[in-house]
């Protein structure tokens, strides 16, 4: 009887072990969280080649912000997962139908550095990445997004208009028909002052050419 107890009881510390072995140093989707000190709907503006904005100069129509995004990661105990590499934390458009047509070059939107002793990174160099998107970002380990919310109130416009990787002369016509239009066109507004207009053909201009490394 005692034996069998006994038995009973390693099992059990066995099991608990197993579980708690699990969740040691993996990264939990609920606990881990993402966040930005920007107010309001903060707009990057990115380039293929990764010349475009940085985190602390995202734009509002109010003006500059920074949007800056520091990421803590931490285990299904609660315990900061340090040196978590960075090549396996990226951002993502949320998918949401009509929302852009937001792209990364492989690699261009990972975080800046590996987790910290404190399970700290940040997202604060300018992405590689063209197209746009009015949908949350997504903060992703791993290949899934976080559980904690529903993603960042960060948007993103790009000279590269169309998505495809590269921005060239085939962008040139969309920003065309969105200035004539006379409509607030968000993927042309590349300046984001509210309105598509004189202010943003030199980033257009300048941007052309960039493509993903």
């Amino acid at each position: 009887m005692v034996l069998r107890k006994l038995t009973g009881v390693f099992s059990i510390a066995l099991v608990i072990g197993a579980a708690t072995f699990a969740v040691a140093g993996v990264p939990d989707l609920q606990l881990s969280t993402a966040s930005t000190a920007a107010a309001g709907s903060p707009v990057m503006y990115n380039l293929p080649n990764g010349l475009g904005s940085t985190f602390a100069l995202a734009r509002t129509t109010s003006g500059i912000v920074n949007a800056t995004i520091t990421l803590t990661v931490l285990d299904g105990g609660g315990v900061p997962v340090a040196n978590f590499s960075a090549a396996d934390m990226w951002l993502e458009k949320a998918v949401s139908a009509g929302t852009g047509n937001f792209i990364a070059c492989t690699g261009g939107t990972t975080a800046d550095l590996n987790t910290n002793a404190s399970g700290v990174t940040t997202w604060a160099a300018p992405l590689r990445a063209g197209g746009w998107s009015t949908a949350n970002t997504l903060v992703v380990i791993n290949g899934s997004p976080l559980t904690s919310s529903s993603g960042l109130n960060l948007r993103h416009n790009s000279a590269d208009i169309n998505g495809d990787g590269v921005a060239n002369l085939s962008d040139i016509p969309l920003f065309a028909g969105d200035f004539t239009g006379g409509t607030n066109a968000f993927r042309s507004d590349l300046q984001y002052d509210g309105f598509v207009n004189l202010s943003d053909i030199p980033r257009l201009a300048s941007g052309v050419g960039a493509v993903c490394p």
